[in-house]
Formats: structure tokens, C-alpha cells, sequence
């Protein structure tokens, strides 16, 4: 029997665990949690006591939880897309850039090989949730969310994304860091010339902005624009006529995402506090999702985690061909392919694994996938659907 039955029960409930969840991670000393992160726990313990019925699902929840988590999601992409200047990243100048392109194509280029060779597989919507995992892998955990949302993809399906992206994207980034004493060797095999990627990363560290102070204006000023902003293009997606290329909930996702960049060249940007209300709403959403899911449900795992491992071989020898090629260095092309793939949570730890001065480059490149993200992972997920 089902101990928590009321919408509110419910959704205190969810955010409460997580935040005892994040508070064991941060000050736990523990080096698990560094290849464990606090948000892929968070969504499989809410997922094991979501198998356990610890809440009911009946009208009142499902309503809750389906009006708070389209509307924060929104939101929250809207407040992620605040920091992606797209001046600042010009400033990267177009070697950088076209690392993070060239690593993005790579990356959708393995996706659809590995698919073609295993679709036989998978379950039959599973092109929704490698469109997923491309959202994640080009972008960042919202992008992620952003197709679900995009594609309505049961939360049952997205437990196999998460568990790739967990599994998987945690050795990458222990390779990575592993190979960073082999950039001396590799960079000779290339012939690359890293005078000018240390020149930007000086010029950036030098440049950087102070983070301002978190004020209560702040958060609420940040808050509630965030909020119209969802209600806004929610509106619009729903005057929008539906059919099989156009969805209401697409438009809706592409409007905050063409918002957010746009106001990213504001004064607006540069208020304090957008980073720490999209976290939040990122954790919610996340636990709001996993208490829909089911362990029952993702029982083809073994095949999704191999699979997830032959993307990340086939982009990373993609990556190191072209590499030599046109002569890129081993940190651009880690950071390249760690900025899709990890984010800005781990793209900076990567760059300050080389130089402290390189992790402006680090930031900022993984900034880049926020506006990429989305728009990539619908269309890795339209050509699987084809396949």
C-alpha cells in the first residue's frame, strides 16, 4: 500500500530526498561520488522507491507532476541559455570551434552506426531514447530533458539514457584525463602548434568577469522572467497546428532556446543567481522524472551500456583521425569531445588537468553545446527513426 497519496505529500517529498542526496555527495569525502554524480543517484534511488510504490499514482500526482515539470523545464533552459554569449565565444576563435563541430558530427555519426548495427536490439522506441542521449551528449542534462519533452518519450525509457550516460560517460572522462600526460607524444604525431590555444586561454582568464553576489532580487527577478518566459512559448506551441514534423512541445522548446540566446547578449545575463535557479530546477525535474520510472522496465540494460561504448569508440577514432589531419592538439580535441559529452561539469576539470589558464575554454566550449544540444538530439533522433 502506497504511503504518500497527496500532491503534496508528493512533490515535498521528492525534493527533500534529493536535497539529502546532494548534501551526502558534497560532503561525503568519498571518491565514489566523483564518477557517481549526485543527480544520476538521485534519479535511480527515487526510481527504486517509485518500484517499491511508495507513492500512488493516481489524478492529483500525475497532474502535479506533469504541470510542474513542463512548466520548470522551460524555464530551466531559458536560465541555462543566459550564459552562453555568443560573443564571448567567437572569442574562441575558429580553431576551437571547429574542434567542437567537427567532435558534435563525429559524435552523430556514431550514433547512427551503432544504432544500424544493433537496432535489431533494442526495443522499438529505443531511437527515442538514443535521441536522448545524443541531446545529453551533445549538450548537457537539459537538452536531454528537452527532447523527452520534444519527442514525449515515457520516463521508463529515459532510465536506459540515463544509465549510458552515467556508465558510460564516466569512463570517457577517466580516459581523458588518464591521456593527458600522453599530449607532449601526441601532439608531435600531429604536428600541432598550441602557442595559440594558450594565448586564448590567458587572454580569457584575464578577461573573466567576477561572479557577482546572489541576492533574493536576484533569484526572484530571475525566477519569475524564467517562468513567463516558459508560460509564454507554451502558449504560443499551442497555437501552433500539429502534425508528424511540427509538435507544440517542440516550438515551445525552440522559442525559450532562441529567447535565452538572444537575451544572453543583455545586461540581463550578467545578473547573479540564473545558474543556481537552473540547477535547482534541474534537480527537480530529474526526481520528478524518476518517480515515474521503473527498474522493471529497463531490463535490456547490458545491450544499452555496450552500445553507449561504441559511440564513444567510434567518435573518438573519428575524432583522432581528423585530428591528425588537420593538426589538432590533444587538448582541444579533449575538450572538444568532453564539452559535448560532459558538460560544463567536467569540460573545466579536464582543462585545468592541462593549465588553470585554460579553463575559460573549457566553460565556454561546453556552453556551446547548451544551444546545439537540442536541435542535435531531434535530429539524431529523426534519422534512427528512419533506420
Amino acid at each position: 500500500m502506497s504511503l504518500i497519496k497527496s500532491a503534496a505529500g508528493y512533490i515535498s517529498f521528492l525534493i527533500f530526498f534529493s536535497s539529502i542526496v546532494i548534501m551526502i555527495t558534497s560532503e561525503s569525502k568519498s571518491k565514489i561520488f566523483k564518477y557517481i554524480p549526485s543527480i544520476v543517484l538521485i534519479y535511480f534511488l527515487i526510481m527504486i522507491l517509485s518500484t517499491l510504490g511508495l507513492w500512488e499514482d493516481n489524478l492529483e500526482i500525475q497532474s502535479i507532476y506533469l504541470n510542474v515539470k513542463d512548466n520548470l523545464l522551460l524555464a530551466m533552459i531559458f536560465l541555462m541559455l543566459l550564459k552562453c554569449d555568443i560573443r564571448e565565444i567567437i572569442k574562441l576563435g575558429p580553431k576551437m570551434i571547429f574542434a567542437f563541430l567537427i567532435s558534435a558530427t563525429t559524435i552523430v555519426i556514431a550514433f547512427i552506426v551503432t544504432y544500424a548495427i544493433f537496432k535489431n536490439y533494442y526495443e522499438p522506441n529505443a531511437w527515442k531514447a538514443f535521441g536522448a542521449l545524443a541531446g545529453t551528449w551533445l549538450g548537457g542534462t537539459g537538452n536531454m530533458l528537452a527532447v523527452q519533452k520534444a519527442l514525449n518519450i515515457p520516463d521508463s525509457l529515459l532510465g536506459y539514457t540515463l544509465l549510458m550516460d552515467s556508465v558510460n560517460y564516466s569512463l570517457w572522462l577517466m580516459l581523458l584525463l588518464w591521456m593527458v600526460s600522453f599530449a607532449p607524444k601526441f601532439n608531435k604525431w600531429t604536428k600541432a602548434d598550441t602557442k595559440s590555444i594558450d594565448n586564448i586561454g590567458y587572454n580569457l582568464m584575464k578577461n573573466n568577469n567576477k561572479k557577482g553576489e546572489v541576492t533574493f532580487t536576484n533569484l526572484i527577478f530571475m525566477l519569475g522572467m524564467s517562468l513567463s518566459v516558459a508560460s509564454i512559448a507554451t502558449k504560443i506551441g499551442q497555437l501552433i497546428p500539429e502534425n508528424q514534423i511540427i509538435q507544440g512541445n517542440t516550438v515551445a522548446i525552440l522559442l525559450v532556446t532562441l529567447i535565452g540566446v538572444i537575451i544572453a547578449m543583455t545586461p540581463i545575463s550578467k545578473i547573479p543567481s540564473s545558474s543556481e535557479l537552473a540547477n535547482l530546477m534541474l534537480y527537480i525535474i530529474v526526481a520528478l522524472i524518476a518517480s515515474k520510472a521503473n527498474f522493471t522496465e529497463i531490463s535490456g540494460a547490458p545491450i544499452y551500456i555496450i552500445s553507449g561504448t561504441i559511440i564513444l569508440l567510434i567518435h573518438g577514432a573519428l575524432l583522432i583521425l581528423i585530428a591528425k589531419l588537420f593538426r589538432l592538439d590533444l587538448f582541444t580535441c579533449g575538450i572538444a569531445s568532453l564539452s559535448n559529452i560532459g558538460g560544463v561539469a567536467s569540460a573545466p576539470i579536464l582543462a585545468a588537468s592541462y593549465n588553470e589558464a585554460l579553463i575559460p575554454i573549457g566553460v565556454l566550449m561546453s556552453l556551446m553545446g547548451y544551444v546545439l544540444g537540442t536541435g542535435g538530439g531531434l535530429l539524431v533522433a529523426k534519422i534512427l527513426s528512419l533506420l
